[in-house]
């Protein structure tokens, strides 16, 4: 069966639309929502709200005093916390539907023991965007679409709500299983919201893409990006559903979303973007 896909990209790449995706229906975009969640961080401390090295402890009060856990750890996934959330997890087909505001408030309380490494440390974490997004939200008394739409996408000349956890259900393109029945989507709406539970649409996300981490409209990346030698990317997953968002320090990049298998999704972002031909100048910086 042949995989719907979108590409997007800069000089060197040939758009594609193909086998039924649409850039302008919302997908899901999973740990890709990392991206937004530590560019509100790093708006929120530009202006002084919060510090990138603020404790989490004077964000929330439920976390106890002394682990020494900041935001800052939190986005760049040096916390020590574990990948996903402790205590019983949901069935394959939806692994966050227990994951509830009460399992959170659990969570907190007892972060000094849930470490998986030493502070500092990278370990990557969805509980800890997780813990983050709470921060960000308890801080500014602000719902997590609030703080999108007002520290990235108005200041970016983009919708409010053109990235968001609820797009209305016509607009949306979902993954398809035997006899294009439409897969069961995972419970994305709670705490683990600002760590993978954002939609938009293909288009959205590389004008996002470009004023991030080409043109830097808002200052310096937010350090929820991977950082390779030369490329700055992050991807994201859910059942069915995966997304490459990457851009070169010459210039080039890319936007891949496809409705299936990850790792090939990964793979093709890579081989695509490094076959690109630069541009004659790059942008300046």
């Amino acid at each position: 069966m042949r995989t719907p896909t979108c590409l997007l990209g800069g000089a060197g790449i040939d758009d594609r639309v193909a086998h039924g995706h649409d850039a302008d229906r919302f997908v899901e975009i999973g740990s890709l929502t990392k991206v937004f969640t530590g560019t509100v961080l790093a708006r929120l401390a530009a202006e002084g709200a919060v510090g990138l090295d603020t404790p989490l402890e004077e964000c929330v009060e439920e976390v106890p005093r002394g682990t020494g856990v900041t935001l800052r750890h939190l986005a760049e996934h040096t916390s020590g916390l574990p990948r996903l959330p402790a205590g019983p997890t949901g069935p394959p087909d939806d692994p966050y539907v227990d994951f509830t505001e009460t399992a959170l408030r659990e969570t907190l309380r007892d972060l000094d023991r849930l470490t998986a490494g030493r502070l500092g440390e990278e370990e990557y974490s969805n509980l800890g965007y997780a813990v983050l997004g709470h921060a960000l939200t308890t801080v500014t008394g602000r719902s997590y679409q609030q703080l999108v739409d007002t520290y990235v996408l108005l200041p970016l000349g983009v919708e409010a709500g053109a990235v968001t956890a609820s797009p209305a259900a016509g607009q949306r393109l979902v993954p398809r299983g035997l006899f294009g029945r439409p897969r069961p989507l995972w419970t994305l709406t709670g705490p683990i919201l600002p760590a993978g539970g954002m939609w938009s649409t293909c288009r959205t996300l590389a004008h996002i893409l470009v004023a991030l981490l080409i043109e830097r409209r808002l200052g310096d990346p937010a350090p929820s990006w991977q950082r390779g030698p030369s490329i700055r990317w992050h991807n994201g997953a859910t059942r069915g559903s995966s997304v490459v968002a990457a851009a070169h320090d010459d210039g080039r990049w890319i936007l891949l979303h496809r409705l299936g298998d990850r790792a090939r999704t990964d793979e093709l972002a890579r081989q695509t973007l490094l076959a690109a031909v630069p541009s004659p100048s790059p942008p300046a910086r």
